[in-house]
């Protein structure tokens, strides 16, 4: 499927500029992918346009929390500014099917997931601290109404609405927003370390959550996913600065930089 999206048969009314962006997307980019991107409208969305969108894909546009922040003013990184968890979302990047893998390069031990897409949730509103996946009686819940205030019909029947991977214990963790949550072991499943990548691939032809160390693929996480996804990570500083072990971390910060790559064979 193409998802709407119809290459232009004829470079008649397109300038030369607009024609090689209009050939790079078409060349370069999946169909799940395309299906992230604004459609052409003469006029309004260039190609050059939707190109450069392709082209930064994977950035960190939501920013959850008063202490988590761009890392050297780059979209693609955050970090944390003191221990407190914040949350940051690549919105723009919408899952709807197909296969989507992306790559976080860690600094601590963060948490790296799926959640379903919240164009209008109130960044401002939101207060010092998010994280989308709490257990109910560790008093991180108290966001979960405003969350769920935003589904819409692209979340699908599937309860899952967040998911994600313990980067410092290997787990599984997902939660309903309601009164499902679950904190599990998976076959496969391993820890990681500052200076490691995970990466993540979701599949929702089949419904899977797989995950990826050093380009190494450690197994299924979770199953049974359908409905929209955002990729998104929550971090928190860390109060024992010894515990970075002298690997670039700065005053223990947790850090993510996200990245597009092609999933490992």
């Amino acid at each position: 499927k193409s998802f709407g999206w119809r290459q232009p048969t004829s470079a008649r009314n397109l300038s030369l500029v607009e024609e090689v962006a209009c050939q790079a997307v078409f060349s370069r980019a999946t169909d799940a992918e395309r299906s992230c991107l604004p459609r052409h409208v003469s006029g309004t969305t260039t190609w050059l346009s939707i190109l450069h969108r392709f082209e930064h894909l994977l950035t960190f546009d939501v920013l959850l929390g008063r202490y988590i922040e761009h890392r050297n003013g780059d979209n693609f990184s955050v970090h944390s500014t003191i221990n407190w968890l914040g949350t940051a979302v690549s919105s723009h990047y919408v899952m709807r099917s197909g296969t989507h893998y992306a790559e976080f390069e860690i600094t601590g031990m963060p948490s790296v997931g799926i959640v379903r897409p919240m164009p209008n949730l109130d960044s401002g509103a939101i207060g010092d601290y998010c994280l989308f996946v709490g257990h109910q009686l560790s008093g991180s819940t108290e966001l979960y109404p405003t969350f769920l205030a935003q589904r819409s019909d692209e979340w699908s029947a599937c309860n899952v609405h967040a998911c994600h991977y313990n980067c410092e214990s290997g787990d599984m963790e997902w939660t309903d927003w309601n009164i499902e949550y679950e904190f599990v072991g998976w076959e496969g499943m391993e820890g990681c370390r500052t200076g490691d990548c995970v990466g993540l691939l979701l599949n929702l032809d089949e419904g899977t959550l797989a995950v990826y160390k050093n380009n190494r693929r450690l197994g299924v996480m979770k199953g049974g996913l359908s409905g929209t996804y955002c990729w998104y990570v929550t971090i928190a500083g860390n109060d024992d600065e010894s515990d970075a072990e002298g690997e670039g971390a700065e005053r223990g910060e947790e850090a993510v930089t996200i990245r597009r790559a092609a999933a490992p064979l």
